[in-house]
């Protein structure tokens, strides 16, 4: 139908005349309530992002001279954010002199690693960065 007629149908219904199709020939159009069609449309937006997974990347810190019942304490830490579907990230922090001896850390990270192989796997090999060296584990999939 021609624009006239659409708009005055449009108008008496209480409606709005929406362009859908604007490349065709002619351009399509619809007769809708174009507020409720927003308001739907957000909805359903809505809808999807409470589905959405988020992944957060949690940090557990350690010393190349952390105890045993604390390094326990901080991987059974690990083992919880791995098991909510987070990332890991766990960091050696050195201390004066300690920097020159990086092995440890790195032992320490294996260790770590080995400890929570059950539940996540290593995205990266440790890597020094000034007086820290990390590693980011994350969670397998199921």
């Amino acid at each position: 139908m021609d624009l006239e007629t659409a708009l005055h149908t449009a108008s008496e219904s209480g409606l709005d005349l929406v362009e859908v199709s604007p490349t065709a020939k002619p351009p399509v159009c619809r007769i809708m309530d174009y507020g409720k069609y927003k308001y739907q449309q957000s909805k359903r937006t809505a809808e999807a992002k409470k589905k959405q997974v988020r992944v957060e990347l949690k940090e557990v810190k350690l010393r190349p001279k952390t105890d045993e019942h604390d390094y326990l304490f901080k991987v059974k830490n690990a083992r919880r954010f791995l098991g909510e579907a987070n990332k890991v990230k766990v960091t050696i922090m050195f201390r004066g002199r300690e920097v020159t001896h990086p092995e440890f850390g790195r032992r320490i990270l294996e260790r770590v690693a080995k400890d929570l192989e059950d539940i996540g796997q290593v995205e990266g090999r440790p890597n020094m960065s000034g007086r820290f060296m990390s590693m980011v584990i994350s969670p397998l999939k199921k």
